[in-house]
């Protein structure tokens, strides 16, 4: 481990921990109008639009950061040597690991941010079945935070 490797990942997760406290926020302004309906879609007022597009931005970063940033610094942090290889790799030594309770849990995951990120529906339904099935995610990406959080307890308490 290098002397930097704590350092890499403390910044991941606390990059992650703000995301999930803005997501957190935005999710206590949307639960009002859960499950989200094609017809409430379409009526949402301004505000309303705003509390679910910070919902998708802070999802999106949550799970981008976790990907990025804080799974290779775990890694790292771990002596494992896996830097110079594909995301993939160090997914399954994740899961071997017992860090990611399922690859495909990681993948479902990877497909809810793909959708904000690349499709853009015009079907008001298919946009809420979409927002919905994020809201549904929401406990497996905080879960995965939750599992790396005594490897984090262990470096602040050092």
């Amino acid at each position: 481990m290098t002397h930097t490797a704590p350092v890499r990942l403390l910044d991941a997760w606390q990059q992650c921990q703000r995301h999930a406290h803005h997501m957190a926020h935005a999710m206590s302004a949307i639960t009002p109008t859960l499950p989200l309906t094609a017809n409430a879609l379409s009526q949402l007022s301004d505000e309303a639009v705003q509390d679910w597009d910070q919902f998708v931005l802070r999802f999106t970063k949550l799970q981008d950061t976790l990907g990025a940033r804080l799974f290779p610094a775990l890694l790292e942090h771990l002596q494992e040597p896996y830097e110079d290889r594909p995301m993939i790799d160090k997914l399954h030594r994740l899961e071997k690991l017992g860090y990611l309770p399922k690859l495909d849990d990681w993948h479902a995951l990877r497909v809810i941010r793909n959708r904000f990120a690349h499709d853009y529906p015009e079907d008001d339904a298919l946009k809420a079945a979409y927002l919905n099935e994020a809201i549904s995610a929401v406990p497996l990406l905080l879960a995965l935070l939750a599992g790396i959080a005594p490897v984090i307890g262990g470096l602040q308490g050092a």
